[in-house]
Protein backbone atom coordinates (compact mmCIF):
# COMPACT_ATOMS: atom_id res chain seq x y z
CA UNK A 1 0.00 0.00 0.00
CA UNK A 2 1.25 3.43 -0.98
CA UNK A 3 2.76 5.39 1.82
CA UNK A 4 0.58 9.04 2.88
CA UNK A 5 3.77 10.53 2.22
CA UNK A 6 4.48 9.83 -1.55
CA UNK A 7 1.09 11.61 -2.15
CA UNK A 8 0.88 15.70 -3.67
CA UNK A 9 -2.64 15.57 -4.22
CA UNK A 10 -5.78 13.55 -5.03
CA UNK A 11 -7.54 15.64 -8.05
CA UNK A 12 -11.12 14.58 -9.87
CA UNK A 13 -11.33 15.59 -13.38
CA UNK A 14 -14.71 15.68 -15.60
CA UNK A 15 -14.59 12.77 -18.70
CA UNK A 16 -12.95 14.82 -21.64
CA UNK A 17 -10.62 16.98 -19.71
CA UNK A 18 -6.81 16.50 -20.53
CA UNK A 19 -4.50 15.61 -17.49
CA UNK A 20 -0.86 15.61 -19.20
CA UNK A 21 -0.25 16.83 -22.26
CA UNK A 22 3.28 16.02 -24.11
CA UNK A 23 6.24 17.84 -22.56
CA UNK A 24 8.58 17.72 -19.09
CA UNK A 25 7.56 14.84 -16.94
CA UNK A 26 7.73 15.43 -13.16
CA UNK A 27 5.43 13.44 -11.36
CA UNK A 28 3.62 9.85 -11.46
CA UNK A 29 0.16 9.61 -11.46
CA UNK A 30 -2.44 6.42 -10.40
CA UNK A 31 -5.98 6.21 -11.10
CA UNK A 32 -8.32 5.55 -8.09
CA UNK A 33 -11.68 5.27 -9.54
CA UNK A 34 -12.85 6.04 -13.19
CA UNK A 35 -10.59 5.09 -16.65
CA UNK A 36 -7.80 7.20 -18.13
CA UNK A 37 -7.21 6.62 -22.02
CA UNK A 38 -2.97 7.60 -22.80
CA UNK A 39 -3.30 8.68 -26.43
CA UNK A 40 -1.56 10.43 -29.46
CA UNK A 41 -1.65 11.75 -32.60
CA UNK A 42 -0.21 10.88 -36.05
CA UNK A 43 1.33 13.99 -38.47
CA UNK A 44 -1.94 14.20 -39.53
CA UNK A 45 -3.95 14.82 -36.90
CA UNK A 46 -5.46 11.09 -36.18
CA UNK A 47 -5.59 9.62 -32.89
CA UNK A 48 -4.31 6.16 -31.76
CA UNK A 49 -5.17 5.10 -28.12
CA UNK A 50 -2.30 4.04 -26.61
CA UNK A 51 -4.04 2.61 -23.89
CA UNK A 52 -6.51 2.90 -21.08
CA UNK A 53 -5.85 3.50 -17.48
CA UNK A 54 -7.68 1.49 -14.95
CA UNK A 55 -8.18 1.55 -11.40
CA UNK A 56 -4.75 1.07 -9.27
CA UNK A 57 -3.11 1.57 -12.11
CA UNK A 58 -0.27 3.94 -13.47
CA UNK A 59 0.12 6.36 -15.82
CA UNK A 60 3.23 9.22 -16.56
CA UNK A 61 5.97 6.44 -15.79
CA UNK A 62 8.49 8.21 -17.24
CA UNK A 63 8.70 10.27 -14.59
CA UNK A 64 10.67 7.92 -12.88
CA UNK A 65 13.56 8.13 -15.18
CA UNK A 66 13.29 11.73 -15.86
CA UNK A 67 12.01 11.47 -19.54
CA UNK A 68 9.92 13.84 -21.18
CA UNK A 69 6.21 12.69 -21.90
CA UNK A 70 5.08 11.86 -25.63
CA UNK A 71 1.27 11.51 -24.83
CA UNK A 72 -1.87 13.05 -24.09
CA UNK A 73 -3.22 11.41 -20.90
CA UNK A 74 -7.17 12.39 -21.09
CA UNK A 75 -10.12 11.45 -18.30
CA UNK A 76 -12.60 9.10 -20.12
CA UNK A 77 -15.43 9.09 -17.23
CA UNK A 78 -15.20 11.17 -14.43
CA UNK A 79 -11.96 9.78 -12.90
CA UNK A 80 -10.26 10.58 -9.66
CA UNK A 81 -6.08 10.26 -9.53
CA UNK A 82 -3.50 10.13 -7.26
CA UNK A 83 -0.58 12.45 -8.37
CA UNK A 84 2.31 11.08 -6.75
CA UNK A 85 6.17 12.25 -6.12
CA UNK A 86 8.83 9.72 -7.14
CA UNK A 87 11.31 11.43 -5.24
CA UNK A 88 9.62 10.68 -2.20
CA UNK A 89 8.75 6.68 -3.13
CA UNK A 90 10.42 3.56 -0.99
CA UNK A 91 11.37 0.19 -1.56
CA UNK A 92 7.35 -1.27 -1.26
CA UNK A 93 6.28 1.85 -3.74
CA UNK A 94 8.77 1.22 -6.23
CA UNK A 95 8.22 -2.42 -6.49
CA UNK A 96 4.65 -2.25 -6.94
CA UNK A 97 5.23 0.60 -10.10
CA UNK A 98 7.57 -1.97 -11.20
CA UNK A 99 5.41 -4.66 -11.11
CA UNK A 100 2.57 -2.42 -12.98
CA UNK A 101 5.12 -1.64 -15.43
CA UNK A 102 5.92 -5.59 -16.50
CA UNK A 103 2.21 -5.94 -16.41
CA UNK A 104 1.63 -2.98 -18.92
CA UNK A 105 4.69 -3.93 -21.15
CA UNK A 106 2.84 -7.41 -21.60
CA UNK A 107 -0.17 -5.65 -22.55
CA UNK A 108 1.35 -3.46 -25.25
CA UNK A 109 3.38 -6.32 -26.56
CA UNK A 110 -0.34 -8.29 -26.88
CA UNK A 111 -1.34 -4.81 -28.41
CA UNK A 112 1.25 -4.75 -30.87
CA UNK A 113 0.56 -8.18 -31.95
CA UNK A 114 -2.86 -7.53 -32.56
CA UNK A 115 -2.19 -4.40 -35.01
CA UNK A 116 0.05 -6.42 -37.17
CA UNK A 117 -1.14 -9.60 -36.98
CA UNK A 118 -5.01 -9.52 -36.73
CA UNK A 119 -7.76 -8.52 -38.86
CA UNK A 120 -9.64 -5.96 -37.99
CA UNK A 121 -12.84 -8.07 -36.86
CA UNK A 122 -10.40 -9.54 -34.62
CA UNK A 123 -9.21 -6.17 -33.20
CA UNK A 124 -12.82 -4.57 -32.51
CA UNK A 125 -13.74 -7.79 -30.46
CA UNK A 126 -10.35 -8.03 -28.50
CA UNK A 127 -10.94 -4.04 -27.73
CA UNK A 128 -14.41 -4.52 -26.68
CA UNK A 129 -13.69 -6.99 -24.34
CA UNK A 130 -11.00 -5.19 -22.70
CA UNK A 131 -13.60 -2.25 -22.31
CA UNK A 132 -15.80 -4.85 -20.64
CA UNK A 133 -13.72 -4.17 -17.35
CA UNK A 134 -13.90 -0.75 -17.42
CA UNK A 135 -16.14 2.17 -16.12
CA UNK A 136 -17.54 2.08 -19.76
CA UNK A 137 -19.28 -0.38 -19.41
CA UNK A 138 -22.84 -1.14 -17.54
CA UNK A 139 -23.96 -4.87 -16.86
CA UNK A 140 -28.38 -4.81 -17.49
CA UNK A 141 -30.94 -6.56 -16.07
CA UNK A 142 -30.68 -9.01 -18.68
CA UNK A 143 -27.11 -9.58 -17.81
CA UNK A 144 -25.67 -8.51 -21.35
CA UNK A 145 -23.28 -5.63 -20.81
CA UNK A 146 -23.20 -2.14 -22.54
CA UNK A 147 -20.59 -0.46 -23.64
CA UNK A 148 -20.36 3.65 -24.07
CA UNK A 149 -18.11 3.94 -27.11
CA UNK A 150 -18.40 5.46 -30.22
CA UNK A 151 -16.77 4.01 -33.40
CA UNK A 152 -14.25 7.08 -33.41
CA UNK A 153 -12.82 5.87 -30.47
CA UNK A 154 -12.70 2.05 -31.49
CA UNK A 155 -10.83 3.64 -34.66
CA UNK A 156 -8.52 5.08 -32.71
CA UNK A 157 -7.76 2.55 -30.39
CA UNK A 158 -7.65 -0.61 -33.25
CA UNK A 159 -5.45 1.34 -35.88
CA UNK A 160 -7.95 2.15 -38.02
CA UNK A 161 -10.60 4.76 -39.53
CA UNK A 162 -14.50 5.22 -38.49
CA UNK A 163 -16.02 4.03 -41.76
CA UNK A 164 -14.16 1.20 -41.63
CA UNK A 165 -14.87 0.10 -38.17
CA UNK A 166 -18.28 1.26 -38.90
CA UNK A 167 -18.64 -1.80 -41.49
CA UNK A 168 -17.21 -4.03 -39.28
CA UNK A 169 -19.36 -3.26 -36.08
CA UNK A 170 -22.06 -3.80 -38.50
CA UNK A 171 -21.20 -7.28 -39.45
CA UNK A 172 -20.65 -7.69 -36.04
CA UNK A 173 -24.16 -6.59 -35.31
CA UNK A 174 -26.20 -8.91 -38.25
CA UNK A 175 -24.03 -11.99 -36.64
CA UNK A 176 -25.54 -11.43 -33.35
CA UNK A 177 -22.47 -11.27 -31.10
CA UNK A 178 -23.50 -7.24 -30.34
CA UNK A 179 -26.01 -4.70 -30.84
CA UNK A 180 -24.76 -1.19 -31.91
CA UNK A 181 -26.71 2.02 -30.85
CA UNK A 182 -25.40 5.54 -30.84
CA UNK A 183 -22.25 6.32 -28.88
CA UNK A 184 -22.84 2.22 -27.37
CA UNK A 185 -22.62 -1.37 -28.45
CA UNK A 186 -24.12 -4.02 -26.09
CA UNK A 187 -21.98 -7.36 -25.82
CA UNK A 188 -24.92 -10.19 -26.96
CA UNK A 189 -22.78 -13.04 -27.12
CA UNK A 190 -19.38 -12.61 -25.28
CA UNK A 191 -18.35 -16.62 -26.07
CA UNK A 192 -18.46 -15.52 -29.67
CA UNK A 193 -16.97 -12.47 -29.69
CA UNK A 194 -13.71 -14.42 -27.66
CA UNK A 195 -13.58 -16.90 -30.11
CA UNK A 196 -13.67 -13.70 -32.85
CA UNK A 197 -10.76 -12.36 -31.01
CA UNK A 198 -8.75 -15.45 -31.21
CA UNK A 199 -8.96 -15.67 -35.00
Amino acid sequence: MLLEKTFVDTITYRPGVVILYPGKADMLYRVSNGLVRVHTMDDDGNGLTLRYVKPGEYFGEEALAGLNRQYFAEAVTDSTVDVMNPALMGAEENLEVTTHLVKTLERAYASIYRLVGKRLRARIASELLELKDTALATRQQNGELLIYATHDELAAAVGSVRETVTKVVGELSRDGVISAGYGKITLKDEKALRQIAAE
